[in-house]
């Protein structure tokens, strides 16, 4: 596939709000709202992971007209209504391949339409006539330079092509809106399919997103939603290669993160990036650098008024206690946590977090009692964990019951651990994480002595079979 280049001296299309759609909304928050579009979009078989970001970017008219799986998804929630109705421009007025007005130029697609909705199942190899074009533009580097064209294909993201761009540009709201796509659909492969196989193929966008920084941005707003979107970028490469066990790798890309957001300002950064250095830090064996991460990361996080963010950077924090064997500091930490978590979804909520529910509370709850060693207490809290995870995070799913495979196991319950370890077993065609393979081999081998328990041998042998997954 060819790359293209789009003109940058094209103006932008000024925003218009979606004010019918806001008014749908009523009084529920925006990360509510998200919650009965996800619901809904279950009840017809739609995938879609709507989250707060996305709600917000249709009410600010940054997304003129819906996906298809969008449109499908809205108007099963307002029968009887069209996509004007609800506020969005019909769809034959909106740039695509397939209408696309003669005198259309292609500057005029900036934040035209949702051009593929990063939450769709990735299976289906027709991709509509939307997603084909931003997937060839995904992103372009300006100042006569190169043109770095990216695409994030079913099992993730590949270069296409670097080719002498005819004339200067600099990067506008397509560049940028693509990027932060890119870092939504790097996030959902992982949440399918666990980092493995992803990493290596992750490292094209993001050269290509720190291109565009250097080439600079005409407008701050979206020099900042570049920055941002780079850093954002960088972390979720980075956890790619912090769960396929790439440590240094990981403290890099994080490093690098923390260094955009400090240049930049951007508290909201600067919290997630330490944040995944916390967690790094905990699993490469430093517990008191992963205490003081997570506590750099709620001084930086705390005026951002979100309370889910600063429950989950106490929990990094309790993950560093419990690897220092403070089961005082952990549980000081937990019970923040907790109650930080009660008080719910705010408009403040970071997208990144979307991951971050009540099974992900529990499921780290999990992590700090095993690692304290209360294997009954962390099996309970691992079990939670996987009943209350919603399947669309089968990484997660797997990772959870992993956990409690583990705590049965060192809690003297090895039919019960073989079982559990069994379920994951049946998920590693889907999955491929270095994190969940080390963990079910632990497993494997703290249920050894007991391989005449019911179960255990038929575990035994058919985790002996499995195929261990390589770096790549």
């Amino acid at each position: 596939m060819a790359s293209s280049t789009v003109t940058s001296s094209q103006p932008e299309r000024p925003l218009r709000p979606n004010l019918a759609f806001r008014q749908l909304r009523g009084r529920r928050s925006p990360a509510e709202f998200a919650a009965l579009v996800r619901r809904a979009a279950r009840e017809i078989g739609e995938r879609v992971s709507c989250d707060a970001r996305y709600v917000g970017r249709v009410e600010a008219g940054e997304i003129r007209c819906p996906n298809y799986a969008y449109e499908r998804v809205f108007l099963h929630m307002f029968p009887g209504r069209t996509l004007t109705d609800l506020g969005f421009a019909p769809r034959s007025s909106v740039r695509g391949r397939a209408a696309r007005p003669a005198a259309d130029a292609p500057g005029e697609s900036r934040g035209a339409f949702e051009p593929y909705d990063p939450h769709e199942p990735y299976e289906n190899d027709h991709l509509n006539h939307e997603e084909s074009d931003v997937l060839r533009r995904a992103f372009m580097t300006g100042g006569g330079a190169t043109v770095a064209a990216v695409t994030l294909g079913p099992l993730g993201p590949t270069t296409d092509a670097a080719a002498a761009v005819g004339r200067p540009g600099r990067p506008g709201t397509s560049e940028a809106t693509a990027l932060e796509e890119a870092v939504r659909r790097i996030r959902l492969l992982d949440d399918r399919h666990g980092a493995d196989g992803l990493y290596r193929r992750a490292a094209a966008p993001l050269r290509a997103a720190y291109e565009l920084l250097d080439a600079g941005a005409t407008r701050q707003t979206t020099a900042d939603r570049l920055h941002s979107g780079a850093g954002e970028l960088a972390i979720s490469v980075g956890w790619l290669a912090h769960d396929s066990g790439r440590f240094d790798d990981a403290r890099s890309h994080y490093a690098e993160a923390l260094a955009t957001a400090r240049m930049t300002g951007d508290p909201g950064l600067e919290a997630h990036a330490f944040c995944n250095t916390a967690f790094l830090a905990r699993d490469a064996g430093r517990p008191r650098e992963a205490v003081r991460a997570a506590q750099a990361a709620q001084r930086a996080g705390a005026p951002l008024g979100s309370a889910r963010l600063m429950s989950l950077l106490a929990l990094r924090e309790a993950g560093g206690w419990a690897g220092l064997a403070d089961r005082t500091g952990c549980e000081q930490a937990l019970a923040r946590a907790q109650a930080l978590f009660a008080r719910g979804h705010s408009d403040a909520d970071p997208e990144w977090m979307s991951f971050y529910g009540e099974a992900e509370l529990e499921g780290l709850e999990a992590q700090c009692w095993s690692m304290l060693g209360d294997w009954r207490r962390a099996s309970r809290h691992a079990y939670r964990a996987t009943e209350l995870q919603d399947p669309h995070f089968t990484r997660n799913i797997a990772l959870y019951t992993a956990e409690l495979a583990d705590d049965l196991a060192r809690e003297g319950r090895p039919d019960e651990a073989a079982a559990a370890g069994m379920r994951v077993l049946s998920l590693l065609d889907q999955v491929q994480s270095s994190r969940i393979q080390s963990m079910l081999a632990g497993t494997a081998r703290v249920l050894l002595p007991h391989r005449r328990a019911s179960g255990v041998s038929e575990f035994l042998d058919r985790h002996a079979s499995v195929p261990r997954t390589g770096r790549v």
